[in-house]
């Protein structure tokens, strides 16, 4: 489909989302974009992503987007989940705009493929450099896209589950860094801060001066292909 073809795709959902009697909460609820954006689009202050289009067509009309070939078997309870991305390019602005729910609004989302409804607040972050790349499938590589749930702050006076998760970890002044953490000091608040790569130091965080939000990494969501 060629860039005209998107922007009548686009014209068409708008159309359809101005005519609806369908409540914002409702369109939000089913296709897991935000009340806000969908706010914005019927107000015509911003246009729906294309990934934004194609799953609220498929809202309005069933249709067949290519989420699917025709070799693919439909499976119960699965369905996709539009989650906020920070690309590397925007993650210096994301340190200033992460509590801001307008800035959170206006990020690229990505469809996520999910078996069942997920609670809390999700990101995609994508992954820049190698120091979580030791050349095993515990691998986490460069350009990869993951799929993070948040720690809420409340709960990071209790032990943190360190040894079942990798951990994005947004900080004050070392940007947004993805590590395993391998030890915490409950005291201190300080945890210790794991590269899979041998060619990269361990290093020490503190929670509370340092760290401004800690996601889980689920899973990978998008990874390229390497030679």
């Amino acid at each position: 489909m060629d860039m005209s073809k998107y922007d009548e795709m686009i014209d068409r959902v708008l159309e359809m989302l101005r005519a609806t009697k369908d409540t914002n909460y409702r369109i939000a609820k089913t296709t897991g974009i935000s009340e806000t954006a969908i706010g914005r689009y019927k107000r015509g202050t911003s246009r729906p992503t294309v990934a934004n289009a194609k799953i609220m067509l498929q809202y309005f009309m069933g249709a067949d987007l290519d989420f699917t070939s025709k070799d693919a078997r439909a499976v119960d309870e699965v369905q996709f989940m539009q989650v906020p991305f920070v690309p590397v390019p925007a993650q210096a602005g994301y340190l200033r705009g992460y509590g801001d729910l307008e800035y959170i609004d206006q990020l690229p989302t990505l469809p996520v493929l999910v078996d069942r409804n997920y609670k809390g607040k999700y990101r995609v972050f994508e992954i820049s450099g190698d120091s979580m790349d030791d050349g095993t499938t515990a691998a986490l590589c460069d350009g990869d896209k993951v799929l993070c749930r948040e720690v809420p702050r409340d709960l990071w006076d209790s032990r943190l589950p360190y040894r079942h998760w990798y951990f994005v970890i947004v900080c004050r002044s070392e940007g947004i860094t993805v590590k395993q953490i391998t030890d915490e000091n409950m005291e201190t608040g300080d945890i210790r801060c794991h590269p899979l790569n041998p060619l990269f130091n361990d290093f020490t965080l503190n929670l509370d001066r340092d760290v401004l939000e800690l996601y889980n990494v689920v899973k990978i969501v998008d990874r390229n292909a390497r030679i």
